[in-house]
């Protein structure tokens, strides 16, 4: 396999002449080319959040904790739908591997129908949380904040899920950096309508919290607009032109998509639910401890980044090499790339003990906080591991169009291993004295450890020669 022949266009095929190392430090180099413009757009995605919370809480307490409350509650949404819309990219990726260009436009068409479903269920669901805001307590004026900012925010989700669903044909296609530079336009554009419209600057209202609702909905159907701009004059998508070529979804086509997006779609909202009821398990605590664990949770989360964009980057190599029916390629992808990962996972563990109180340190001063996130961080060294050994497994096995018995895998260990398991050594004396955090940690340990096993025994399943 040659680098050079590697554009923005497509994925190279592999060239079995070479020597088994010479292969796999070139599959290697693919994954890192495909990996690094993910990576970029996931920690792009992520600053809009930041930029919300930091903004709106420079704003008042009041509407930080109204933005906040909000965002918890329509990103289970979005989620759950991000993991189904990226049924599309392993679906794209295996055509084009295939040379069947004619099926990928059904295919970004099917997503794109998902989408406007997506936006229409999620409209109406955040349009209507006030009995639920109810359930809450909440203080006036944020549970005010809430409903203004998610009754600006949804008008945004037709653009929201239409930019997820177009990521499908541009990363399926192997040119993840498209996706990547409209990440940034979204981050670089909501920043500056943020601080007009909390603020009142540049002749624009003064709406506090709300306001970043309004900014969110007006970048994102920036972004969408120019992305389609975008694809409808760029060489690389010539071929490609939506608006010329409308089509309505075949339902066998509907099924095939949704049953391969579904699972993952569940398999992330499983998992981010979790780590919601562990917040709120812990309440009962004390601010300190829950402090502690924010602070573990979000530096292991960071870290996370660079193996889930590897993973990313995983299904869509093997999913175009089984459509270019290059079952051996695909086998050693999938293998090979385990070392890679657990390269990665040692170099974090590596950073984690040594640098933990450093690390703590630059999201606290309390020292109380920091003794709480220092000893959570030791457990965060062997959660990495065994949390980049299933995130391989699950992105390979997506590869291979697998998704159903990965998701009750995952459910299992989560809600099955975990959860219980970390409740008992947390909460109770039932097996050894009371644990607190470090007993959620533990459970979490053990239920990615279950998953890392079964997942990379299906794995090594799908991957014989």
């Amino acid at each position: 396999m040659n680098p050079e022949i590697i554009d923005e266009n497509h994925q190279p095929k592999a060239d079995k002449k070479q020597p088994l190392i010479a292969r796999v430090k070139l599959e290697w180099l693919v994954l890192a080319r495909l990996g690094a413009p993910i990576l970029v757009a996931q920690l792009a995605q992520m600053a809009n959040g930041v930029i919300d919370v930091l903004m709106a809480g420079r704003y008042s307490a009041a509407d930080l904790t109204g933005v906040a409350i909000g965002n918890s509650l329509w990103t289970p949404i979005f989620l759950f739908m991000l993991g189904v819309l990226n049924a599309s990219q392993p679906i794209i990726s295996s055509h084009k591997g295939a040379g069947e260009d004619h099926k990928i436009l059904p295919v970004a068409w099917t997503a794109i129908y998902v989408g406007i479903f997506a936006a229409i269920v999620g409209f109406v669901a955040l349009t209507n949380v006030g009995p639920l805001l109810g359930m809450l307590n909440m203080e006036a004026k944020p549970e005010a904040i809430t409903v203004g900012y998610l009754n600006a925010f949804v008008w945004g989700l037709p653009a929201l899920f239409l930019f997820i669903a177009l990521r499908g044909l541009t990363d399926g296609l192997g040119n993840t950096k498209v996706f990547m530079v409209f990440s940034i336009l979204t981050a670089c554009v909501n920043a500056p309508l943020n601080y007009a419209l909390i603020y009142g600057k540049f002749g624009a209202p003064e709406l506090g919290g709300v306001g970043c609702g309004w900014a969110t909905a007006i970048a994102q159907w920036v972004t969408v607009l120019m992305f389609l701009v975008y694809l409808n004059y760029a060489k690389a998508f010539k071929k490609y032109h939506l608006w010329q070529q409308r089509m309505l979804p075949k339902l066998s086509e509907l099924k095939s998509f949704l049953a391969l997006g579904v699972p993952i779609g569940f398999t992330i909202f499983v998992e981010s639910t979790m780590f919601a009821v562990i917040a709120l398990l812990l309440a009962s605590f004390g601010s300190h401890i829950v402090a502690g664990h924010q602070i573990a949770i979000n530096v292991v989360s960071v870290m996370f980044m660079v193996p889930l964009s590897l993973g990313m980057a995983l299904t869509l190599r093997i999913s175009f090499l089984m459509g270019s029916r290059d079952r051996e390629s695909a086998n050693l992808v999938a293998r090979s790339s385990l070392i890679l990962i657990l390269i990665i996972a040692f170099i974090y563990a590596g950073i984690l003990v040594p640098y933990a109180e450093f690390l703590a340190g630059l999201y606290s001063t309390e020292q109380e906080v920091i003794d709480v996130a220092v000893v959570l961080l030791g457990y965060g060294a062997m959660f990495q591991i065994a949390d980049v050994i299933q995130v391989n497994g699950i992105a390979a096995l997506r590869g291979f169009k697998d998704t159903k018995i990965p998701m009750y895998i995952m459910v299992s260990s989560f809600w099955g291993i975990g959860i219980p398991l970390g409740y008992i050594l947390a909460k109770t004396d039932w097996i050894i004295p009371m644990m607190g955090a470090a007993g959620f940690w533990i459970g979490l340990i053990a239920g990615l450890t279950n998953a890392a096993f079964w997942l990379t025994l299906r794995l090594f399943r799908f991957s014989r020669a």
